[in-house]
Protein backbone atom coordinates (compact mmCIF):
# COMPACT_ATOMS: atom_id res chain seq x y z
CA UNK A 1 0.00 0.00 0.00
CA UNK A 2 1.24 3.03 -0.55
CA UNK A 3 -1.21 6.33 0.37
CA UNK A 4 -0.48 9.95 0.53
CA UNK A 5 -2.15 11.20 3.96
CA UNK A 6 -2.52 15.09 3.71
CA UNK A 7 -0.77 16.94 5.80
CA UNK A 8 0.70 13.59 7.57
CA UNK A 9 3.18 12.38 4.50
CA UNK A 10 3.02 9.17 2.31
CA UNK A 11 2.38 5.91 4.29
CA UNK A 12 4.09 2.98 2.00
CA UNK A 13 4.44 -0.89 3.70
CA UNK A 14 3.62 -4.39 1.89
CA UNK A 15 3.59 -6.24 4.31
CA UNK A 16 1.37 -6.88 7.62
CA UNK A 17 2.46 -8.02 11.27
CA UNK A 18 -0.05 -9.37 13.78
CA UNK A 19 0.26 -10.49 16.98
CA UNK A 20 -1.96 -13.42 17.72
CA UNK A 21 -2.74 -13.16 21.81
CA UNK A 22 -4.49 -10.39 22.77
CA UNK A 23 -4.84 -9.03 19.19
CA UNK A 24 -6.21 -11.06 16.38
CA UNK A 25 -7.40 -13.22 19.04
CA UNK A 26 -8.52 -13.87 22.45
CA UNK A 27 -6.88 -16.45 24.73
CA UNK A 28 -5.21 -18.11 21.55
CA UNK A 29 -8.27 -18.33 19.43
CA UNK A 30 -9.30 -16.02 16.53
CA UNK A 31 -13.10 -15.75 15.05
CA UNK A 32 -14.32 -16.77 11.82
CA UNK A 33 -14.96 -13.00 11.10
CA UNK A 34 -11.27 -12.52 11.15
CA UNK A 35 -9.91 -15.31 9.77
CA UNK A 36 -12.18 -13.92 6.59
CA UNK A 37 -10.43 -10.49 6.85
CA UNK A 38 -6.90 -12.30 7.03
CA UNK A 39 -7.46 -14.21 3.83
CA UNK A 40 -8.54 -10.53 2.23
CA UNK A 41 -5.53 -9.17 3.38
CA UNK A 42 -3.46 -11.85 1.91
CA UNK A 43 -4.63 -10.56 -1.16
CA UNK A 44 -2.92 -6.75 -1.06
CA UNK A 45 0.06 -7.65 1.64
CA UNK A 46 2.10 -10.06 2.69
CA UNK A 47 0.66 -11.42 5.97
CA UNK A 48 2.65 -12.88 9.03
CA UNK A 49 1.55 -13.49 12.58
CA UNK A 50 4.40 -13.72 15.17
CA UNK A 51 3.66 -15.06 18.46
CA UNK A 52 4.69 -16.33 21.75
CA UNK A 53 1.98 -19.03 21.16
CA UNK A 54 0.93 -18.72 24.91
CA UNK A 55 -1.91 -21.25 24.38
CA UNK A 56 -0.47 -23.52 21.68
CA UNK A 57 -3.14 -22.35 19.33
CA UNK A 58 -1.42 -21.08 16.53
CA UNK A 59 -0.73 -23.50 14.15
CA UNK A 60 -4.21 -24.84 14.52
CA UNK A 61 -5.71 -21.06 14.30
CA UNK A 62 -3.50 -20.28 10.66
CA UNK A 63 -3.93 -23.57 9.31
CA UNK A 64 -5.29 -23.34 5.82
CA UNK A 65 -4.68 -19.44 5.68
CA UNK A 66 -1.89 -17.62 3.37
CA UNK A 67 -0.04 -16.29 6.37
CA UNK A 68 3.24 -16.72 7.14
CA UNK A 69 3.65 -18.17 10.93
CA UNK A 70 7.27 -16.54 12.98
CA UNK A 71 7.01 -18.52 16.47
CA UNK A 72 9.42 -15.89 18.69
CA UNK A 73 10.73 -16.02 22.23
CA UNK A 74 10.15 -12.66 22.84
CA UNK A 75 9.59 -8.86 21.89
CA UNK A 76 13.55 -8.75 21.21
CA UNK A 77 13.41 -11.64 18.28
CA UNK A 78 9.89 -10.35 17.39
CA UNK A 79 11.63 -6.84 16.23
CA UNK A 80 14.26 -8.97 14.86
CA UNK A 81 12.21 -10.79 12.63
CA UNK A 82 9.96 -8.04 11.77
CA UNK A 83 12.69 -6.06 10.49
CA UNK A 84 13.20 -8.66 7.60
CA UNK A 85 10.18 -7.87 6.08
CA UNK A 86 10.57 -3.67 6.32
CA UNK A 87 8.33 -1.36 5.46
CA UNK A 88 5.42 -3.02 7.51
CA UNK A 89 2.47 -2.29 9.40
CA UNK A 90 2.08 -3.81 12.32
CA UNK A 91 -0.79 -4.57 14.97
CA UNK A 92 0.02 -5.39 18.71
CA UNK A 93 -1.48 -4.86 22.09
CA UNK A 94 1.10 -6.06 24.56
CA UNK A 95 4.82 -4.90 25.83
CA UNK A 96 6.42 -7.87 23.49
CA UNK A 97 4.88 -6.00 20.42
CA UNK A 98 6.16 -2.27 21.79
CA UNK A 99 9.80 -2.69 19.81
CA UNK A 100 7.77 -4.17 16.87
CA UNK A 101 5.10 -1.16 16.33
CA UNK A 102 8.23 1.25 16.93
CA UNK A 103 9.99 0.41 13.75
CA UNK A 104 6.76 0.12 11.99
CA UNK A 105 5.57 2.06 8.90
CA UNK A 106 2.17 2.77 10.36
CA UNK A 107 1.48 0.99 13.83
CA UNK A 108 -1.95 0.11 15.37
CA UNK A 109 -2.70 -0.72 18.93
CA UNK A 110 -6.01 -3.14 19.54
CA UNK A 111 -7.49 -2.10 23.17
CA UNK A 112 -9.31 -5.28 23.36
CA UNK A 113 -10.70 -7.60 25.73
CA UNK A 114 -7.13 -8.84 26.70
CA UNK A 115 -6.68 -5.33 27.36
CA UNK A 116 -3.41 -3.59 25.93
CA UNK A 117 0.17 -2.16 27.58
CA UNK A 118 0.76 1.64 27.96
CA UNK A 119 3.74 1.35 26.16
CA UNK A 120 1.99 -0.80 23.20
CA UNK A 121 -0.15 2.24 22.74
CA UNK A 122 2.24 5.32 22.93
CA UNK A 123 4.13 3.57 20.26
CA UNK A 124 1.32 2.79 17.96
CA UNK A 125 0.01 5.59 15.57
CA UNK A 126 -3.86 4.04 15.46
CA UNK A 127 -5.60 2.65 18.26
CA UNK A 128 -8.56 0.56 17.90
CA UNK A 129 -10.97 -1.26 19.97
CA UNK A 130 -11.26 -4.47 17.90
CA UNK A 131 -8.67 -5.83 15.68
CA UNK A 132 -11.64 -6.01 12.99
CA UNK A 133 -10.97 -2.48 12.71
CA UNK A 134 -7.16 -2.36 11.73
CA UNK A 135 -8.33 -4.81 9.60
CA UNK A 136 -10.63 -3.26 7.52
CA UNK A 137 -8.70 0.42 7.41
CA UNK A 138 -5.81 -1.75 5.74
CA UNK A 139 -8.14 -2.86 2.84
CA UNK A 140 -9.66 1.02 2.87
CA UNK A 141 -6.99 3.37 2.50
CA UNK A 142 -9.70 6.08 2.88
CA UNK A 143 -10.24 4.99 6.51
CA UNK A 144 -6.75 5.40 7.31
CA UNK A 145 -6.87 9.17 5.39
CA UNK A 146 -9.92 9.93 7.46
CA UNK A 147 -7.79 9.15 10.85
CA UNK A 148 -4.40 9.94 10.15
CA UNK A 149 -4.83 13.37 8.21
CA UNK A 150 -4.04 16.56 10.35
Amino acid sequence: MEVEVPNYGTVKFSAVLFDLNGTLGEAGRVSKEVKELLRKLCERYTVVVLSSDTFGTLGEEMEGLPVRIERVRDGVEKAKIAGTYSPYAAVGNGNNDVAMLEAAELAFCVIGPEGATVDALLASDIAVRDVKDAMEMLLDERKLVATLRR
